[in-house]
């Protein structure tokens, strides 16, 4: 089992920052794949942001530009760190691993973002 704790939320104006962490009860990081979810009100989760087990990133295209996601093996947590941030990016942010080609098998219990114009 893997507990992700994730911190950072919070409430923010437009073209602010924030930066969210997901730290992992174990080692992980060089097995999983971790990756940042969104769910804005009334909307489906989305990805946001992965990197890989060899530090492949990937994001969304709404994000791609703007969040920057990273990772520390020595205290086993994951960043996304937001920048020039949007109302639209309101959202619950979710922490996920998984395995690669499989669906997720972790998550964290969510933290709120909430981006205000």
């Amino acid at each position: 089992q893997v507990q992700l704790v994730e911190s950072g939320g919070g409430l923010a104006q437009a073209g602010g920052s924030l930066r969210l962490s997901c730290a992992a009860s174990r080692s992980i990081f060089s097995t999983y794949v971790m990756g940042w979810y969104r769910r804005p009100p009334g909307k489906q989760r989305e990805l946001v942001a992965s990197i890989t087990s060899t530090g492949i990133t990937n994001y969304a295209g709404s994000v791609k530009g703007r969040f920057t996601i990273s990772r520390d093996f020595a205290k086993n947590t994951v960043y996304l760190q937001m920048s020039s941030l949007k109302p639209e990016d309101t959202a619950v942010y979710y922490c996920a691993a998984r395995m690669p080609l499989l669906e997720v098998a972790y998550w964290g219990q969510g933290t709120q973002v909430t981006i205000s114009s």
